[in-house]
This record gives structure tokens, C-alpha cells and sequence, in this order.
């Protein structure tokens, strides 16, 4: 298991470059299916894997009780665990301190290695000044309850950069992966990490299992490159060669994603010039796929009818790049709980002079509408 050093606590240690993320253990009838989840994770743990992220929402609450089971029986000083304090449930500086007890007790154990504020994003920059939040966590850390303190983030390049300064960070959580080097703080959040000296721990490297299939095309480039190797193989070696990375997340649910994945891991290699040159290649062939030019920039929104336009043709730019159906059909069940789907459009056409673009917006939504029907991601009586 290729490893990577970071201090914990002041102490330089050996932690697994893989680490298994906790959020997506398989289920059975609704609840984690602990047999399996215990095969997956006692592989990981006989082939190397030394570090475990959970979170307090994580299985409705429930992973936190079962990576407790888990890790019971285990040297303390085998493995590293990280757990994530839900700032949105905080409302006062008595919640901080109830979450973060009730989450020792869950996970029994009397110490985090890697104690997060979770998916900050530019609304909790004052939350952590009303709650002193950093002034309790250092107490705990002061108490040897928390050895390192960072956070987890899901926002722009801007507000990434004021995170940052707010604290003297351990490390910090990102998502990247080689299709989002521009998407949330990018490559250049990781970049600004790399001159601070903040060890980078990332999420997301698949791109929530997006880069582990493509169309025959697309994965036919990859294969005859590396004709053993997975898909998903390329976009965890991508992340991995960036050298300040210390920790790769990967919220596995099979027992073969864990194989596949320790199989990477284990015989880790950095991409060469050639492997950059096809990933560049293929970045490129799947944002072609994509089927509207909408940058996102708002300007033909509110629509008088609710319809989340820029959110629509996210969704159908996604699916045609990377066939995600399971995600398509959570969004749009979202979008459609709120008002907000392509079918409440009624072609106005009030958005249409208002897109820099000048995208034929209401026969666009159409289109994606009839998409989603052909490709039986709609139920036709909707």
C-alpha cells in the first residue's frame, strides 16, 4: 500500500494514500449491510488501508455507530480516524460541544486523528465567529481529543482562499478530480494548499463514481493504453500524482470497487508524460459531449414560472457526459419537488432575451424533457 507521510498531532506518520470513506457502505433494506461492509473494510485493512472518514449525516447517523463496531477490536494506533462536525446543525456553542462528545461516544473512541469542519462554504464564515468555534476545537485539541484540525469545502475559488486564512490548518479536505480542475477551488485551491504547507486530503476523486465508465470510445483510449487497469484506476493515479496530496478518499460499496482500488494503490504509479497527454484527451472528449452551452452565469434567472433553468441544462450536460442515471434521477426528483423541472417551462420565452449565450432556452428545456423520457429517466405520467 503506497503510503504518505503527514503530521499528526506534531509527529511525522505513515498513513495509507487510500483512504476509505465511510458514506457509502452497501445497504439492505435500507440499512448497512454490515457482513459485507465488515468484508470490505477488514480487506482494506489486511492490504494497508490505515485511515477511515465518517461524518456525523453519514447513513442517516449510522456510520459513525458502525466504523465504532469495527475499529473496536483494533490497536488504536493501527489506524487514523476522521469524523466531521456538522456545522449547520450548530446553533449554539452547547451544540458544538453535545455533537462532538455524542460522536467519541458513537465511534468509541476517546480522540480524533482528523476532526473536520464539514462542507463549509461561504455562509459559515461568520458561524465560526459566533460560535468561537476554532477556540473549542483547539481546547479539545489542547485535551489531546483532536489532533488535527481542518475542513471539508464545497464553494467557489474566492471564498476558498478566505477559508484558508480564517485558521493555521493541519490539513484540509477538497473535492478534485481531472474533470473539475476548475470547478468548486479547482487546481488552484490545491496549488495555494501546496505553498502554505497544508497537507491536502481529497474527496471525490472519481467524480462520485462518474470517471469509472465512459462510452466505448472513450474508455477504448484508456484500455489500449493500460489494458489491465481499470477506468477509475486513471482518475485516482491522476490525484495521487500530485505530490501534496496525502490522502485519496474513496467512499467504496463493493468489495470489488475495494479490490480494484487496493489493486491501484498497491502498485502505485505516477502518470507519465504519455498517461497526461490521454487524460488531457479525454477531459476534452467528454465536455464536447455535453449538450448546452450554459455557463451558469444566472443572468435568465428567476424564471416567472420557477423553472431552475441553469440547473436543468447542468443536469442534462452531466447525463450526456458521463450516463450517471442514479444521480440524473435524484436531481431531477429534487428539481421536481421544488417546482423547478424543465416541464414547467410554458415558453414565455422572458429568458431568452436575457441569455449572453442567446441559447434558445424553452426549446432547449423541451429537448432535455424529451431526454429524459427516451432514456427512461422520467416516468411518462409526469
Amino acid at each position: 500500500m503506497e503510503k504518505r507521510q503527514i503530521k499528526v498531532n506534531g509527529i511525522l506518520k505513515d498513513i495509507s494514500l487510500l483512504g476509505f470513506g465511510c458514506m457509502r457502505f452497501p445497504t439492505k433494506d435500507g440499512e448497512i449491510d454490515k457482513d459485507l461492509s465488515t468484508k470490505m473494510v477488514n480487506y482494506a485493512l489486511e492490504n494497508g488501508v490505515n485511515y477511515f472518514d465518517t461524518a456525523y449525516p453519514y447513513h442517516d447517523g449510522k456510520s459513525e455507530l458502525f466504523v465504532g463496531e469495527l475499529i473496536k477490536k483494533l490497536d488504536r494506533n493501527s489506524f487514523y480516524l476522521a469524523d466531521k462536525l456538522p456545522i449547520w446543525d450548530c446553533k449554539t456553542k452547547t451544540d458544538v460541544e453535545r455533537i462532538f462528545h455524542e460522536q467519541l461516544e458513537k465511534t468509541g473512541v476517546e480522540y480524533f486523528d482528523f476532526y473536520l469542519i464539514h462542507a463549509v462554504n461561504k455562509k459559515y464564515l461568520d458561524k465560526v465567529k459566533e460560535l468561537d468555534l476554532l477556540k473549542t476545537l483547539e481546547k479539545h485539541k489542547n485535551e489531546g481529543k483532536i489532533l488535527n484540525i481542518g475542513f471539508s469545502f464545497h464553494d467557489d475559488l474566492e471564498t476558498f482562499k478566505k477559508w484558508v486564512e480564517v485558521y493555521d490548518w493541519d490539513f484540509v479536505q477538497i473535492q478534485l478530480n481531472y474533470m473539475d480542475i476548475y470547478h468548486q477551488q479547482g487546481i488552484e485551491g490545491y496549488e495555494i494548499l501546496t505553498k502554505k504547507g497544508i497537507p491536502v486530503i481529497v474527496m471525490e476523486p472519481v467524480k462520485g463514481g462518474s470517471l469509472a465508465k465512459f462510452n466505448e470510445k472513450i474508455e477504448k483510449k484508456l484500455k489500449d493504453y493500460n489494458p489491465n487497469d481499470s477506468v477509475a484506476s486513471w482518475a485516482f493515479r491522476w490525484v495521487a500524482s500530485l505530490p501534496n496530496v496525502k490522502v485519496i478518499l474513496s467512499g467504496m460499496s463493493t468489495l470489488e470497487q475495494v479490490e480494484d482500488n487496493i489493486n491501484t494503490f498497491s502498485n502505485y504509479k505516477p502518470l507519465n508524460k504519455e498517461e497526461y497527454i490521454i487524460i488531457e484527451e479525454v477531459r476534452n472528449e467528454v465536455f464536447d459531449l455535453s449538450k448546452v452551452d450554459c455557463t451558469s452565469c444566472g443572468y435568465c434567472i428567476p424564471c416567472p414560472y420557477g423553472v431552475d433553468i441553469p440547473g436543468n441544462f447542468r443536469v442534462y450536460n452531466n447525463h450526456s457526459m458521463y450516463k450517471n442515471d442514479g444521480y440524473v434521477k435524484w436531481m431531477m426528483e429534487e428539481m421536481s419537488k421544488r417546482g423547478a423541472s424543465a416541464d414547467i417551462c410554458v415558453d414565455c420565452k422572458e429568458c431568452v432575451q436575457k441569455c449572453p449565450q442567446h441559447i434558445e432556452i424553452p426549446t432547449r428545456l423541451v429537448e432535455f424533457d424529451n431526454y429524459l423520457l427516451e432514456k427512461g429517466l422520467k416516468d411518462e405520467r409526469n
